[in-house]
């Protein structure tokens, strides 16, 4: 099982990103995929999540209207559309599988996004 995200940067308030998670050794049609993020000096937190059919869809509140999440399992990736990004956004992205160890193989090493002006 290997996770990996990218996309991540240093963009200024307003500004978007797509951050990319490329999933091996399960399949994300068959998974409640989420991202995650962690700020300095805080503890992760959920930001959206997608059930196995796609038809689901989840998002913290801070990021409603401004974060999208979709998956193509064809290519076995998940992504993240973030828009109207704001300070408070920066963090180190996650991306990983509902219900597994945040430690595990099943979460990646994570993608560092930077708002700053």
């Amino acid at each position: 099982v290997h996770v990996v995200e990218s996309g991540g940067g240093t963009v200024r308030p307003g500004d978007s990103l797509i951050l990319s998670c490329v999933v091996s050794g399960f399949s994300v049609d068959t998974a409640i995929m989420l991202w995650a993020r962690q700020a300095p000096g805080r503890e992760r937190e959920w930001v959206a999540g997608i059930t196995e059919g796609g038809s689901n869809l989840y998002y913290k509140e801070s990021v409603k209207g401004r974060f999208s999440v979709s998956r193509d399992g064809a290519k076995n990736m998940v992504y993240l559309q973030m828009n109207n990004l704001t300070p408070a956004d920066t963090a180190v992205y996650y991306c990983g599988k509902q219900g597994a160890a945040l430690n595990s193989d099943y979460w990646g090493q994570g993608t560092q996004v930077t708002v700053s002006s």
